[in-house]
């Protein structure tokens, strides 16, 4: 073993041993085994020559070992293999020192190749985790230079701004900040840092940001918390999914939901809400103009338009009034749940209108509406008080709550549009509420809805008909949506407004839209506590009466002294004179003047008194003037 060893060393074996050929093929995996567990084991190796020794050492042992086991196994073989053998043998034994050298060699320049990688590779390991450390300190640098209390821009700053076009990046990310600080303003509060401050600032970036005018944006932040706000003006920012509602006088949802995907519509189920309606994602042909469409099997409707005929549930064979019914989509919808029985007054008032309301009532197959073209304020005098079961309004409003299909709301609505819409809504559900009949046996409910989400065209409207009809709120029947408003800024709604159903886009996605069901108490008309003009008239009802009274005690008194048209003027003139001195008193009261209680109408029985005293002492001067006269006669 030991002298197999030595020759291998000096690159010298038995030539003519048989056995190299069968020795030598099992040699070299070993060795590269061999070889990488030594490099594992020492990696430091600097010297080719150690790495060689130590290679050796081993490939001694190993081969002599793989040596003599194929010896001791091949010696029944050795006269069979040794004319085929010796030829390889010799050949092999030739170059075995050559070929052993060269084999080392490669050997190790193959380890130095691995041992450069291994460099390589830690190189490039020491370079990330230094790139990593210095992107750790950079971050912990730019967090000690900016703390968590951010600071507003001062006004040389915002000047700067001014001049400049809007950086819109910069923007959004103090817009971020704000609304951040705004969130927990009591935590993150910088030392001498007032809200009102931050608010302002945040009116003034979301207006040049997403568009708005001082005034909407404005009543917005009132609104809304800050995070809520945020999310609100993003959804504004993106369209509406579309949606459709099946005609249940023509078809039904799943029969429908067939043919338009055999169509290449994809859609699926509005929501569980709702029984008819169909959501739009994409179709292949166009949804407004396939044949099923203008069969009159579905109508284009927002989701948003459903709620307000589900809160209304018409029944059948009712008297029922859709007071702004273009272009028809509530009026199909009312017509579909009264399966054509009863009557639907679908009145409009812009003439142009009327084309598509008509258009679509016809194509729908709706044959028990009769359209009309009236003022809506004007329709008690039409159809007459008190003569339907229910009424829809559908208020014209601002479309606050639509900003996504009009983006022109964002800058042309002002405080006075909304104030000018909010008189024109007072006045039309006035009307609806005179519309209806109380002692409706299955009826008697007003509807209220507008897209819009300010509160002085919804909350306060319905406070406003609280307070002048005798109506009170009901559920609407929804069982979603959020409350609405019991009071905002100094304004004190009645309680029972958390009935009312308020929608937005970034929780519902649906258009803003407002919702109110109020039921119909009696037919009398419910004046407020300050409503003057109602007790004037009555009593100047009153004063008539006892007019006409003293007209005839006067007649039967004096018949030739008094005439009809001196009779008439002392009306007239009386009723001027306790109009003015009623006049001058209020104006006493309200300069400071003269204090009166403030709850006067209690008193009114203390007026009756005085009326009919003064009433009294008139008849009194009469008779005695009467009496007087025929002693001149005579």
């Amino acid at each position: 073993m030991a002298a197999l060893t030595r020759n291998k060393k000096k690159g010298t074996t038995n030539s003519k041993s048989p056995l190299m050929k069968k020795a030598a093929k099992p040699r070299k995996p070993p060795l590269k085994k061999q070889r990488r567990c030594i490099l594992e084991e020492k990696p430091e190796v600097s010297t080719e020559e150690e790495i060689e020794q130590s290679n050796e050492g081993d490939e001694g042992s190993e081969s002599g070992s793989d040596f003599f086991s194929d010896v001791d196994g091949d010696k029944g073989n050795d006269d069979d293999d040794d004319d085929d053998a010796e030829p390889l043998a010799d050949d092999f034994l030739d170059g075995s020192s050559d070929d052993v050298e060269g084999t080392l060699g490669s050997d190790s320049n193959s380890d130095s190749d691995e041992s450069d990688i291994e460099k390589k590779s830690r190189a490039i390991d020491k370079k990330r985790k230094k790139e990593e450390q210095d992107a750790k300190d950079e971050f912990t640098m730019n967090i000690k230079e900016q703390p968590d209390e951010f600071q507003l821009p001062t006004k040389k700053e915002l000047e700067e701004e001014a001049r400049r076009p809007p950086d819109l990046p910069s923007l959004q990310m103090r817009i971020r900040e704000i609304v951040r600080v705004l969130s927990n303003f009591k935590d993150l509060r910088p030392d001498g840092a007032e809200r009102k401050d931050y608010v302002e600032q945040l009116k003034a970036d979301l207006g040049s940001y997403y568009g708005y005018n001082a005034f909407l944006i404005g009543t917005l932040v009132e609104m809304f918390p800050v995070v809520e706000l945020m999310e609100l003006i993003e959804a504004f920012e993106k369209k509406r999914p579309t949606s459709i509602r099946t005609n249940t006088l023509k078809t039904r949802r799943r029969d429908l939901a067939d043919v338009l995907l055999n169509r290449g519509v994809n859609l699926d189920p509005l929501s569980k809400w709702s029984k008819v309606g169909l959501i739009v994602y994409d179709s292949q042909v166009p949804i407004g103009a396939t044949p099923e469409y203008l069969a009159g099997f579905y109508m284009l409707q927002s989701a948003s338009s459903f709620l307000p005929v589900m809160a209304l549930a018409p029944r059948e064979k009712e008297r029922v009034v859709d007071m702004a019914a273009a272009p028809g989509g509530k009026t199909t919808y009312v017509a579909a749940l009264m399966k054509n029985t009863g009557i639907i007054y679908a009145n409009e008032m812009k003439v142009p209108r009327l084309k598509s309301l008509s258009a679509n009532l016809h194509r729908m197959g709706v044959t028990n509406t009769i359209v009309c073209n009236y003022d809506g304020r004007e329709l008690p005098k039409v159809l007459g008080q008190n003569s339907v079961d229910r009424v829809l309004l559908d208020a014209p409003c601002s479309g606050t709550g639509v900003i996504s299909k009009d983006e022109s709301v964002k800058t042309s609505k002002s405080a006075d549009d909304i104030n000018k819409f909010a008189h024109l809504q007072k006045q039309l559900i006035l009307g609806a509420i005179d519309l209806v009949d109380a002692n409706s046996k299955t009826g008697g409910y007003i509807v209220y809805s507008t897209c819009s989400i300010m509160i002085p065209e919804n909350e306060a409207v319905i406070d406003y008909a609280l307070k002048k009809r005798d109506v009170k709120l009901v559920p609407c029947g929804l069982d979603f949506g959020q409350p609405g408003f019991n009071s905002f800024r100094e304004h004190q709604f009645h309680p029972s407004l958390e009935k009312t159903r308020r929608f937005y886009p970034h929780v519902h996605n649906m258009d803003g839209f407002f919702v109110a069901k109020l039921k119909k108490m009696s037919n009398a008309m419910q004046p407020s506590e300050n409503d003057e003009p109602v007790e004037t008239t009555e009593q100047s009802r009153v004063s008539s009466s006892d007019d006409d009274d003293e007209a005839e005690a006067i007649e039967e008194l004096e018949k030739p002294s008094v005439t009809k048209e001196n009779k008439n003027k002392q009306k007239f003139r009386r009723s001027k004179e306790t109009h003015k001195d009623k006049r001058n008193k209020d104006i006493k009261t309200k300069s400071g003047t003269v204090e009166e209680p403030r709850k006067q109408k209690k008193k009114r029985s203390q007026w009756k008194n005085e009326i009919a005293q003064a009433r009294e002492e008139k008849r009194n001067a009469i008779r005695e003037s009467a009496k007087e006269r025929p002693k001149h006669r005579g």
